[in-house]
């Protein structure tokens, strides 16, 4: 009997020939990514690292992301503070304010490297899979110990097979496909387990497969990977990477579960206040009016996104009435976005821009609501009180609803502009 993506990595890891779910083996995992939580991480183990330092400079990436710059006081001194330890323990992957979302950013230095482990103190650490690491979200007591020790335990996850057929239609997004997704399973149907993607997968480019791996945790998921093949070798031939092993599932290993899904028939969608599962069809949603568009983040804050959402408002005007935020998910994307003048038609249209950051997707800093105010966004969590207000609501788009959607002044269908 074969073995699935995540028994045969945590396998080559724990040093054994064979796991099965629900074992407990431990790990070294090749990096910790930590953010602006790095600072109340190390607060928790001050005496420790005065005394024995910390594992292995190499061991853990920083990025300063979600207040950035800084807000007030208190944010400004926990910065100050990440980088006077980055200096004293030598950190050789630290990214200060400006260099991106630190999922982006991992990825683009080269960090995520197919059947490496990666774990992060941010839930959307499962991003990675989508250049198939296994890459997982761990809680700040964990991050703290793996810095002393540079090892940690994991749990051998059950594991889902999901198989895509087809190819989705024009208008239709991999995030329509996610939210569909995850509002057919629920935000609870793969908790705790790994989910593969099988199937038609060339047509879904490697930001798509991004977009599809960072929102796993939505429906609860340990881990979200897509198979390596050739649009997966030129991204990380771009990203610098040659070396790596890729793995995956064997032909007869055994799943938990095995879903399927049409692409051809999965329509734009919403996810609707204030569960990222209370899926609705665009058709069901569309006419409610909004007061803000938020165009951004580690879901959907790429040049490709960008581009989309440029081609929906070239010639248009943001409606009067309603806010459009952009924040490029890095500093390269900006940069780029910007020589293909995507940033201009994205200004020139009415949109905001702001530095590349968290900060409206979680409430923190630029972009937050006020009460009875509505947000189309193509972040990945649209619950009460995320973007500052527990009495604003959130629906969750694809780059094409949210920019159709802020040049009507509503929820609207991107197909109608978008053939």
């Amino acid at each position: 009997m074969g073995m699935t993506f995540a028994e045969k990595v945590l396998a080559r890891y724990a040093g054994e020939e064979k796991v099965v779910p629900g074992q407990i083996v431990t790990v070294q995992p090749d990096h910790l990514l930590t953010h602006d939580n790095t600072a109340p991480i190390i607060s928790k183990i001050t005496n420790e690292l005065d005394r024995f330092g910390i594992h292995d400079p190499e061991l853990q990436i920083i990025v300063l992301d979600h207040v950035i710059p800084a807000a007030n006081e208190k944010t400004a001194t926990n910065h100050k503070k990440v980088r006077e330890y980055v200096k004293k323990f030598g950190i050789k992957h630290f990214y200060d304010v400006g260099e991106g979302v630190c999922h982006q950013v991992v990825v683009e230095k080269g960090l995520a490297k197919p059947g490496n482990i990666l774990l992060g103190s941010d839930s959307h650490t499962c991003s990675y899979g989508a250049v198939g690491a296994f890459s997982s979200g761990i809680d700040r007591t964990e991050a703290a110990a793996l810095i002393l020790t540079g090892g940690t335990w994991l749990k051998v996850p059950r594991t889902i097979k999901m198989t895509l057929k087809g190819q989705l239609n024009p208008g239709v997004t991999a995030k329509d496909l996610i939210l569909h997704i995850i509002g057919n399973i629920s935000a609870s149907g793969a908790t705790y387990c790994a989910v593969e993607f099988h199937g038609d997968i060339s047509g879904l480019t490697v930001d798509d497969r991004f977009t599809i791996a960072n929102m796993g945790i939505e429906m609860g998921a340990k881990i979200a990977v897509f198979s390596v093949d050739d649009k997966t070798r030129e991204y990380l031939a771009n990203a610098g990477v040659a070396d790596y092993e890729p793995i995956w599932a064997d032909d007869d290993a055994q799943y938990w579960q095995e879903l399927e899904y049409d692409l051809g028939s999965i329509v734009p969608v919403v996810a609707a206040p204030h569960k990222v599962d209370n899926m609705r069809t665009i058709d069901d949603a569309k006419g409610t009016p909004i007061q803000q568009a938020f165009l951004g983040t580690c879901t959907n804050g790429r040049v490709s996104d960008l581009e989309a959402a440029a081609g929906v408002l070239k010639g248009r005007k943001v409606h009067p009435d309603v806010r459009l935020i952009i924040a490029p998910a890095s500093r390269t994307i900006q940069l780029e976005a910007s020589k293909k003048g995507i940033l201009d038609t994205l200004v020139e249209a009415g949109g905001l821009l702001i530095p590349p950051g968290c900060g409206p997707c979680l409430g923190a800093h630029q972009g937050c609501l006020a009460p009875e105010e509505v947000c189309i966004s193509t972040a990945n969590r649209n619950f009460k009180g995320r973007m500052g207000c527990k009495d604003a609501e959130i629906y969750l788009a694809s780059p094409l609803t949210v920019a159709y959607s802020a040049v009507k002044g509503c929820i609207s269908d991107p197909r109608e502009v978008v053939q």
